[in-house]
């Protein structure tokens, strides 16, 4: 693949302040990058920055310090450009009440400007992708969490992005319902070669959907990274390779306390596990 990533952190900071006044670091220096056609997860406990750097990404907040780039735009000062460009899939289904199943799908088409019988053409088309034919006209109180869900990943690909985010997309399904759902993402992620941002609390879900996972900690900064295709050509397990990524998270962990404590990051903790590599490290 050749040209700049689709995704681009560099070098990337960003403060807010408390109520007393005292800074708080969302995210330091964090550098990190998607290439065209890859599927990446980040995961994380709570606090490591993965929403702020979610929100860089979509335009709602301005980096201190380094730069970000979507499609070689900035997400904060050339929004406009991007519109159209990207699509997300939430937490929750975001589905607007008083429109149908039909309406929703299309929702991003009518934002684009395409004509109302195009428009409706092409959300037929994906309604029947997800496996939703004969719900047009049905209303989101009418169908359940994972039909919604389902729904809201239509709207995300019926305008046909060049990039998909993807945040926390399944917590708020029970787990049978996740898997399928997931399942049949990740069919249309690979059908379409779309480039693929998913944020995850879920080691399993993230070796399950992506092609290498990036381990974020405090203060929003990027401890390791595991390459999940390499490992499996190396002969690794799907266990084992979810083990490499709970080293990072325990890594992750241990900064995170270090600044709760006031203590800092310690510049020389790495991920000593093989098939892992560091930020600024080779691979140990």
């Amino acid at each position: 693949m050749t040209g700049p990533a689709p995704i681009l952190f560099a070098n990337v900071s960003k403060t807010f302040f408390k109520h007393d006044g005292t800074p708080f670091f969302a995210c330091r220096e964090l550098s990190f990058e998607v290439k065209a056609r890859e599927i990446v997860a980040i995961v994380g406990e709570t606090g490591c920055g993965k929403s702020t750097s979610f929100n860089m990404l979509l335009g709602l907040q301005k980096p201190d310090v380094g730069d970000i780039q979507v499609l070689g735009l900035d997400p904060f000062s050339e929004s406009d450009a991007l519109r159209g460009q990207v699509g997300i899939i939430f937490q929750s289904d975001r589905l607007l009440p008083w429109r149908t199943t039909i309406e929703n799908i299309s929702f991003g088409l009518e934002v684009l400007n395409i004509p109302l019988t195009q428009r409706r053409q092409t959300a037929g088309k994906w309604l029947e992708r997800v496996g939703l034919k004969g719900f047009e006209d049905a209303y989101p109180h009418e169908l359940s969490g994972g039909m919604r869900q389902r729904v809201s990943i239509a709207r995300a690909f019926a305008i046909e992005p060049k990039i998909l985010y993807a945040d926390e997309a399944f917590t708020a399904l029970d787990e049978l319902t996740a898997e399928r759902i997931r399942k049949d993402l990740l069919e249309l992620i690979r059908e379409t070669a779309i480039t693929t941002l998913f944020i995850t609390h879920s080691v399993s879900e993230a070796v399950d959907i992506a092609q290498r996972v990036l381990v974020f900690g405090r203060p929003g900064c990027l401890i390791c990274e595991i390459n999940c295709e390499e490992n499996r050509a190396a002969g690794k397990s799907t266990h084992e390779i979810e083990q490499l990524i709970r080293q990072g998270l325990r890594v992750a962990h241990k900064t995170m306390s270090a600044e709760g404590a006031g203590e800092g990051v310690a510049t020389d903790e790495v991920v000593r596990a093989e098939g892992s590599t560091s930020k600024g490290r080779e691979p140990i």
